[in-house]
């Protein structure tokens, strides 16, 4: 297998922002091209609702999904014959997740500028949000819980979750995601996979109730991306969700099967899922290359990592030392950044771009996927240089409160004037004047 995953030599090089993108690109995702392709069923589904949806999903996925509106009913059946130690393993998960989301919520304030003259900030729920769960290659009912939780946090009024129709499951969503939507209470639950889902919260669907949505949230593959870049500005988003990626810094201090481990998990996800090992010890490469091939062996999803592993995204690269890998790190902004080594806290303070941290050993990247408390939305492609996980703070909106007294306005009206005269806005000059004739 020595073609199982690239070596990349950095040790001698100047890292620079154009060598990490040249050096270390992420799998070809043409968002572009796919906008192109979906482009046609935007206007199906506002023109002939369900039955476009319906029919989209056969087209593509061979599935009947009606009926596209999940019954309460289902809901109640998927959560009655949930396994119960899987129940009780997603409570654990909702009520960990809920714990973070609730501290991270941020406090209003109110500022006094004069006796009279206050600017109050106040955080506003969003009204009404669709939340993706994906559904292609895996189930995620830990994705129905990240989504569902901070929004519920939040406040969101109205909450409604597409989800795709599975083959093994006649065309119905899988159960356990159904079960994870009634254990958390969302009681509006639609069998809409791919951009089909995106484009129905972004117009609605009348002849199923479903109203247009403020948000949508979740990720999915590149034409669940292509569909939140064409609709945004009709809908918020959270982000261009794409292929799951994972930056481990590591030092011989480190162990290799866990770093194997850690790789491999992710590189389950998606054949373009990016696994990238950063290092200072040639030796300690490859020890983990070794520890790879053994691992992958035995692993159930073998094809599917292989190929993750095999592509472009992924390498294993040597550096002079752990502050070059911590300025390959911030610069590669990945989605997942797993630091292992014997000065973990001091790298940490060298990275500013990465969508979640994960230090030391035993805080493993796939706890974070479910029972970390932490959310396991994040951003990909580098987004992480702009952009943060999904959290509480995605479903609200600062909303600032302005109240001026008569004397307070009076003490500052001269100043207002002066500006706008300065801007050639006479009129807003003369709103200010008039309260005072």
């Amino acid at each position: 297998m020595s073609d199982l995953i690239r070596f990349l030599d950095l040790s001698n090089s100047k890292i620079s922002a154009e060598q990490i993108q040249r050096e270390l690109p992420r799998a070809s995702l043409d968002l572009d091209s796919a906008i192109e392709i979906i482009r046609p069923l935007v206007e199906r589904i506002r023109t002939q609702g369900s039955k476009a949806i319906e029919a989209i999903a056969k087209e593509i996925d061979s599935i009947d999904i009606s009926p596209i509106r999940v019954s309460r009913e289902e809901l109640k059946e998927a959560l009655a014959n949930l396994n119960s130690e899987l129940r009780a393993s997603l409570e654990i998960a909702i009520e960990r997740v809920r714990k973070v989301s609730l501290a991270s919520v941020p406090e209003n304030f109110q500022t006094e500028l004069a006796q009279g003259a206050t600017v109050s900030q106040r955080w506003q729920p969003i009204d009404s949000v669709g939340l993706y769960v994906p559904g292609g290659k895996a189930v995620y009912p830990s994705s129905v819980i990240m989504n569902v939780v901070p929004a519920l946090v939040a406040g969101v009024n109205k909450i409604a979750i597409a989800t795709p129709g599975q083959v093994s499951f006649g065309g119905r969503p899988h159960p356990t995601v159904l079960a994870t939507a009634e254990l958390l209470g969302v009681q509006d639950v639609y069998t809409i996979g791919g951009p089909a889902a995106v484009i129905a919260f972004a117009y609605g669907v009348q002849d199923l109730g479903l109203e247009p949505v403020n948000l949508v949230t979740g990720p999915g593959n590149v034409y669940v991306a292509a569909a939140k870049r064409m609709l945004r500005g009709v809908i918020a988003i959270d982000s261009e969700a794409g292929p799951t990626e994972i930056m481990v810094i590591a030092d011989n201090t480190a162990n290799p099967a866990f770093i194997a481990a850690d790789l491999i998990s992710q590189a389950e996800h998606d054949e373009q899922a990016s696994a990238v090992l950063v290092t200072d010890s040639m030796e300690f490469i490859e020890k983990v290359r070794s520890a790879i091939e053994e691992q992958v062996e035995t692993s159930t999803n073998k094809t599917r990592i292989l190929e993750a592993l095999r592509g472009q995204q992924s390498a294993l690269v040597l550096v002079r030392d752990l502050n070059q890998a911590a300025k390959v790190a911030d610069l590669y902004a990945t989605e997942h950044l797993s630091i292992q080594t014997s000065q973990n806290e001091s790298l940490v303070a060298q990275i500013s771009n990465a969508g979640a941290i994960f230090l030391g050993g035993y805080s493993p990247v796939s706890l974070g996927d479910y029972l970390a408390g932490s959310n396991h939305v994040l951003p990909t492609g580098g987004q992480a240089r702009f952009g943060s996980g999904l959290g509480v703070h995605t479903f609200l909106r600062p909303q600032q409160v302005i109240q001026y007294s008569e004397s307070a306005l009076s003490e500052v009206s001269n100043n207002v004037v002066s500006i706008a005269d300065s801007e050639g806005l006479q009129a807003h000059g003369e709103a200010i004047k008039i309260r005072f004739q």
